[in-house]
């Protein structure tokens, strides 16, 4: 049954985490003192006995000076312990939530009684200080266990395992590594490490496994899941404490990732520490099967349950799903939001918009196209595609070295996830198709069969006319939403001055939409100009001209078919895209953006957050005085000092120390942070997704593990192996020597019998 903590506005309880809770101590004297520090009037009719017997205080509450950890298996207080680190405001946020646990106002008699006791206590505590260090020298708590030497022994041999363990986490190394066939010896990297560290005098190991039969495993396979498993959650309860502090958070997904023949869903979360650090780390993979209903269930049970969050506190979330997997994440960013309101579905900073609305669309050659897309750009990864799409750009465009010396400057890795990606596309197609044939044609055997396999089968899809014109088509509809697309990965200011433009992109869409015949002809004729160069026939796919046979139809022209079944689909598709993906709340959001003195000094500082703050209004600590503070807040800005340099971003203005002055507008600026569309200060390749995706391809598929990818991905968290050994110890006790040796006797008396 799990330990609730007494403390008002304290939520934890000990499911939650590793965290150490403490029984109200049964002295009347040190009783009273916590219930007066608790400031719960509810408590103090109860006694002693009674508030040992039923209620705790988490850690939380304790200067970790009077928190001692001195033995593995439980956490202790020092006997002078009294709780002072209470939150005794937070509750003020929201005045019309009724709160069980009651906080006590004290009068002034109750604070001069306070003052007294607390003056005679100290007075006591000076005089008692030497004996009290002298017994504390002579002597130890009674309720610690001691630690016999097997015990040691045992956890300096779990140490060992868990720091190899980390490192093989760290460096990418599968455990195990892979083999060729049955037959082969099967390399442990697991074993060969410990083998590694006994040679260089691991005393602990070494005394280990001298004692272990010849014939037996180091540790069998289920011992080694038992050490991934704590090492990983241990790592993850390390964030989750941060992301429980900052209370808001957004939930970010990613491409899936396939585990022993089943897709899972790696899961983000995106929060501002307690440094107002904006931070997006990787939590967790979550299995994709089922329905999209099964999958929200699956994704609140891992956030509440598991990890202690509230949905609640949800303000964003961004899904960068790809091939049939859109449609299914789609349906389940509808479903959170009609359970979360504010769990606002955006766009995801680290997406082109343009790649994210082409990815949305449920057509089947949008998905060709953007599946070719990744196809490229895994193909060109080697030094010696590249090369050859190189030279083939220019043989193709040795009469115009100009744009050939653009386009191989253009064409280097992650070209295939900018915004003009179609544009490039339809520059590279002519030579993507020479540089395919030569490879193909592998005249000088410099390719491996695979790779000659996958350029025929990449020529063959770009030689499609269905293709080149979904191509120009989506090339030339998304150049509406280009400019929109670039200014919300930008600046703060190009942001927000992209949420108030979002009307003149919808309005050119609209244009489009209602002139589609004119529109839809110079589209076909771009089409047809391209699929001539590179010598593809202008035909109708085969699939639909055998239903059109078989239903005894008159057959229909190319450029009517391409227009009813591409042009219109997806100019259509990308409309209700973007207006699903910026509805007004979302517009609202992004408007208060406007904090940011940067853009106030832009717009005069004649800005309206206040028609906006309705959105945030439960967030904030004190709404009834936002229009105060708001004006308070333009004013400091408007008449700063002449050498005062405005703050351009979110990031920039929360690490501003005077911001604590305007609880409101901290607040305001931390929940905007966490929204995925805003992009993040690091630097992109330190990102968690660009972790993950780099231990995904430098580690063999049939290598991959869930927990060695935590390890992984978040190098950068600290790594507690006494925390490691601890949890060990509690979750697998009979591992330990004594239970061993309990074990072993009772054998020996069943043999006896």
């Amino acid at each position: 049954m799990p330990n609730f903590c007494a403390a008002p506005n304290c939520t934890r309880k000990s499911t939650q985490s590793d965290l150490a809770f403490f029984r109200f101590p049964r002295d009347p004297e040190r009783c009273r003192i916590w219930v007066e520090n608790c400031r719960r009037a509810d408590l103090e009719a109860k006694t002693s006995d009674q508030l040992n017997k039923h209620y705790r205080l988490c850690a939380k509450h304790f200067d970790p000076a009077m928190v001692c950890k001195t033995s593995p298996y439980r956490t202790v207080l020092k006997d002078t312990a009294i709780p002072t680190i209470f939150d005794l405001t937070s509750h003020l946020k929201n005045p019309h939530t009724r709160h069980r646990k009651r906080i006590k106002e004290l009068t002034e008699e109750d604070i001069r009684k306070i003052k007294e006791r607390r003056l005679a206590s100290s007075i006591e505590q000076l005089v008692s200080k030497k004996d009290t260090a002298v017994e504390d020298s002579t002597s130890t708590n009674e309720d610690e266990p001691q630690l016999s030497t097997e015990e040691k022994e045992f956890r300096e041999y779990l140490r060992s395992l868990f720091e190899v363990v980390v490192m093989l986490g760290k460096q990418s190394i599968p455990l195990v590594a892979d083999k060729a066939s049955e037959a082969e010896y099967k390399s442990n990297n697991f074993q060969a490490l410990l083998d590694y560290r006994m040679n260089a005098g691991d005393e602990a190991l070494k005394k280990r496994f001298e004692a272990t039969a010849v014939n037996t495993e180091y540790l069998s396979a289920a011992q080694q899941s038992q050490l991934l498993d704590v090492c990983e959650n241990t790592v993850r309860e390390e964030m989750l404490m941060e992301v429980r502090e900052s209370r808001f958070f957004s939930l970010v997904t990613g491409d899936l990732v396939e585990f022993s023949s089943e897709k899972h869903l790696p899961l983000f979360l995106r929060f501002v520490n307690q440094q107002n650090v904006l931070r997006e780390e990787f939590l967790d993979f979550v299995p994709f099967d089922g329905d999209e209903s099964a999958l929200v269930e699956r994704l609140e049970a891992q956030l509440t349950d598991r990890w202690g969050l509230s949905m609640e506190d949800c303000r964003g979330q961004a899904h960068k799903a790809t091939g049939t997997s859109t449609t299914k994440m789609k349906a389940v960013a509808v479903l959170l939001m009609e359970k979360y309101p504010l769990a606002l579905h955006m766009p995801c900073s680290h997406m082109a918009l343009n790649i994210h609305l082409s990815n949305s669309l449920p057509f089947p050659s949008v998905q060709v196209v953007m599946e070719i897309l990744r196809r490229i750009a895994s193909f060109f990864r080697t030094p010696f595609t590249q090369d050859e799409l190189e030279k083939a750009i220019s043989t193709h465009y040795q009469k115009n070295e100009e744009k050939g010396n653009a386009l191989k400057q253009t064409c280097g890795p992650g070209w295939t996830e900018q915004h003009n990606v179609f544009d490039l596309l339809l520059d590279l197609l002519p030579p993507l198709l020479l540089c395919m044939d030569t490879i193909r044609n592998n005249d000088e055997g410099r390719f491996a069969d695979a790779v000659v396999a996958d350029a025929y089968s990449i020529a063959e899809i770009l030689a499609d006319f269905e293709i080149i014109v979904t191509i120009v088509i989506l090339k030339n509809v998304l150049t509406f939403t280009r400019a929109f697309g670039r200014n919300l990965q930008g600046e703060t200011l190009d942001v927000f001055f992209a949420a108030n433009s979002l009307t003149a992109v919808l309005h050119s869409l609209n244009e489009v939409s209602d002139n589609i015949e004119v529109y839809h002809e110079f589209w076909y004729e771009e089409a047809v100009s391209v699929a001539t160069v590179v010598e593809i026939p202008m035909t109708i796919p085969r699939l639909f001209l055998r239903k059109q046979r078989a239903a005894d139809v008159v057959e229909i022209q190319a450029e009517v078919y391409f227009k009813e079944y591409v042009t219109v689909p997806v100019i259509r598709g990308i409309m209700q895209e973007v207006e699903d993906m910026f509805c007004e709340t979302n517009l609202k959001a992004l408007k208060c953006l406007s904090l940011v003195p940067a853009v106030m000094g832009q717009m005069k500082f004649n800005t309206t957050e206040e028609n906006y703050a309705e959105v945030y209004r439960n967030d904030l600590p004190n709404p009834d005085t936002l229009p105060a503070e708001l004006h308070c807040w333009r004013i400091k800005w408007k008449h700063r000092g002449k050498e005062v340099r405005l703050p351009t971003t979110i990031h920039e203005t929360l690490q501003l120390p005077d911001v604590k002055f305007f609880p409101n507008v901290n607040s305001f600026l931390k929940v905007l942070s966490t929204l995925p569309v805003l992009k993040l200060e690091d630097n992109k390749t330190d990102m968690a997704s660009e972790r993950l995706q780099v231990y995904l391809d430098s580690v063999p598929v049939k290598q991959w593990n869930k927990s060695l990818v935590m390890l992984n991905v978040n190098t950068h968290v600290k790594h507690d192996l006494d925390v490691m050994v601890d949890k060990y110890c509690r979750l697998y006790p009979e591992d330990d020597p004594e239970a061993e040796a309990e074990s072993e006797e009772a054998a020996e008396e069943d043999a006896t019998k």
